[in-house]
């Protein structure tokens, strides 16, 4: 009896070993695929950053935004449709809101680690000279 017990506990161990590393392998492969995905290195890098603060990537923000490639113009009228079309006074979700402004926040995050440094403090400068 006790020789039963023995198999069943070693038999069960090494199933759940076995379910342990195809999860773990599956893991890494994900982590991979998703880091490729970013572009690696330093942008890669920022990528991810923007990513974690705000919740979601960038191809996300594009399916929300309903978008294909990154035009500002289109951004901005596709935000403003959908933000207005979920305004929860007009019966609208507030949920759905709040993703489409998320999802607008990521996409202005794109376009801001897209300028140089250098650009952005000239900005900075000719706005202080402007007020």
């Amino acid at each position: 009896m006790a020789k039963y017990i023995a198999q069943i506990i070693v038999l069960g161990t090494q199933i759940v070993g076995r379910a342990f590393a195809r999860a773990l392998k599956q893991e890494i492969a994900a982590s991979q695929e998703a880091a490729k995905r970013a572009g690696g290195g330093q942008k890669g890098q920022s990528r991810a950053a923007a990513n974690l603060r705000t919740g979601m990537t960038l191809e996300e923000a594009q399916q929300i935004l309903n978008i294909s490639k990154l035009d500002p113009q289109e951004i901005q009228k596709n935000y403003e449709h959908l933000f207005h079309v979920n305004d929860k006074s007009k019966g609208g979700s507030f949920y759905l809101q709040s993703k489409v402004f998320r999802a607008k926040e990521r996409i202005d995050q794109e376009f801001k680690s897209d300028k140089p440094p250098g650009n952005e403090q000239k900005n900075n400068e000719e706005t202080k000279v402007q007020t």
